[in-house]
């Protein structure tokens, strides 16, 4: 499995991969069966696969697999089959090499969708048959009451290591730090408020899959109790820094999780009976609207730590992430120009389209900028914003290839993308067809999910962040090659994501993780060390 570095989690509630079972047939049925399996389900979408056996006594050549939607449900990429749909009823086809199914032998495809999932299935127009199993997933994923979840966490890179993410190196201190069994983090505040400062660390124990907390000695603790309706979690916060001190918090290793900050008041968190609802400002009654906080996002493992700070959300507190790593090298990224978190909102203020994603509480103080996804969520920007140029570079590869490399590393892997109708395909070097696409919404481009959701592959995820990332900084149809160009390539198209450029046009190094595949070319704010020592957040000044 690959690591998509956008590291966790909107929402605290482990989905369990389901498997769904479609109605069994009588013994004397046929003996070509069809078995729908849910391998990933992330809230706001899920991964399916499909396997199409052959029990039978003659080998089969073809095979047809249809079903229907419930309303509301679409189905964005799939791979190793076609594709037709005809309002909600969609039917999947072999493709050329993948048709011929010999006795006791299978064949499985599989698409990214979201809403409701298939049913009425037939295989070869007979009822599909079949029995599923429970499939584990290999994702920590989490769901919320409130709001769809943005992001997953896996435990390998997408692409070679982020060699140009840290811009800010110090020099190798005199001193190494020890390493601990538990990594000290230590949070400093410069902001200048006079608030009192709450922290919070929660994630998975990637030892266990549990939910939990952790508390400053570095204990983790799972989460218990909970409710169907939502009940108030115990308070698990730590006290942090007033207004130029610190605080250490000792976070222990094969965790993934945030951080949360909060300021003035502590954050309210519920428990259900799966797990944890975490905050969700941009959701109609969430009672952390008028709370202003935001998180940092950390991976660490056998392999290091990953730590970022993210705006996929919103960009509330701006705070600069660091790591010293065993050769006493400090990298650090995430500071903002001075007056930059200003610049921001004055910027985001001045565009018409955007202007009503700043959230201000009723005493003056801006508590944050949504990110435009969620702002659409909330009614205060148009849904369909994104449209027009969507469907302008989409249609831009009717009559010429776009050219996919999606590993930095591995330069000779390229695909080959061609538009027909609503779908984009993509075939490898050998004319093979590995992937293919129906046109994104407003929506799936700002979530990089629905028609753009990347399975934890090597093939059809990694086209797909490369397409989300092209898409949000507007380069697809313009630029040939993704990904390609850079930092003065971006954002140039119209309709323009806004929120994400001027955020990246006010920060020191460029970096930020403005959206869910900002890490495509390594334009995140993140960092990095295989043999992390310390690590850092330090809030800026505003």
């Amino acid at each position: 499995m690959r690591r998509k570095r956008t590291l966790l989690l909107a929402s605290l509630a482990t989905v369990a991969a389901v498997a769904t079972a479609w109605i069994a047939l009588p013994a004397s049925a046929a003996a070509a069966t069809a078995t729908l399996l849910t391998v990933s389900d992330w809230g706001s979408g899920w991964q399916d696969e499909v396997v199409v056996s052959n029990a039978g006594t003659a080998a089969m050549t073809s095979w047809k697999v249809e079903f229907d939607l419930p309303a509301g449900a679409t189905i964005g990429s799939f791979w190793d089959a076609d594709m037709t749909a005809s309002g909600s009823h969609r039917t999947f086809t072999n493709r050329s090499w993948n048709g011929a199914i010999p006795v006791d032998g299978k064949v499985t495809f599989g698409f990214v969708g979201s809403g409701g999932q298939p049913a009425n299935c037939k295989l070869n127009g007979q009822p599909c048959g079949g029995s599923g199993a429970t499939v584990p997933t290999a994702t920590a994923t989490t769901t919320a009451a409130t709001a769809a979840p943005t992001r997953t966490v896996t435990v390998a890179p997408t692409t070679a290591a982020p060699t140009a993410t840290a811009t800010k190196t110090a020099t190798t201190r005199a001193t190494v730090p020890p390493r601990e069994d538990l990594l000290p983090v230590t949070v400093t505040n410069k902001t200048g408020r006079g608030d009192a400062v709450h922290l919070y660390v929660l994630g998975v124990n990637l030892d266990t899959g549990k939910l939990g907390y952790v508390n400053q000695a570095g204990t983790f603790t799972a989460w218990t109790g909970g409710a169907a309706t939502p009940v108030p979690a115990p308070d698990v916060s730590i006290d942090g820094p007033a207004n130029g001190g610190s605080t250490t918090i000792r976070v222990p290793r094969n965790l993934s999780g945030r951080l949360y900050f909060s300021f003035g008041q502590k954050l309210d968190f519920r428990l259900t009976t799966d797990g944890l609802v975490q905050p969700a400002p941009w959701a109609g009654g969430d009672p952390n609207h008028d709370i202003l906080f935001d998180w940092s996002e950390f991976t660490v493992n056998s392999s290091g730590l990953w730590l970022n700070s993210s705006q996929v959300d919103m960009f509330a507190v701006p705070h600069i992430v660091s790591v010293t790593g065993g050769s006493g090298t400090t990298s650090s990224t995430g500071e903002v120009v001075t007056g930059g978190r200003q610049k921001v909102i004055d910027a985001i203020k001045a565009n018409a389209d955007f202007a009503k994603s700043v959230v201000t509480r009723a005493d003056g103080t801006v508590l944050r900028v949504l990110a435009p996804g969620k702002a659409a969520d909330a009614g205060l920007m148009s849904p369909t914003y994104l449209d027009s140029y969507i469907t302008s570079a989409w249609s831009a590869y009717t009559a010429k290839n776009l050219t996919v490399t999606p590993f930095t590393d591995q330069p000779a892997v390229k695909y080959t993308g061609r538009t027909s109708g609503d779908v984009m395909s993509f075939t490898d070097t050998s004319g093979k067809v590995v992937a293919s696409f129906t046109k994104p919404s407003t929506a799936n481009v700002w979530g990089c999910d629905g028609a753009l959701g990347a399975p934890n592959d090597q093939v059809v995820g990694p086209i797909a962040r490369t397409l989300c990332a092209a898409l949000q900084r507007t380069t697809l149809g313009r630029l040939d090659t993704q990904p390609s160009g850079g930092a003065a390539d971006f954002y140039q198209g119209n309709p323009a994501n806004v929120y994400a450029k001027v955020i990246h046009a006010n920060m020191v190094d460029g970096k930020a993780y403005a959206f869910a595949f900002d890490d495509v070319q390594n334009q995140e704010s993140l960092v990095h060390d295989g043999d992390p020592r310390t690590a850092a957040i330090t809030f800026s000044p505003f």
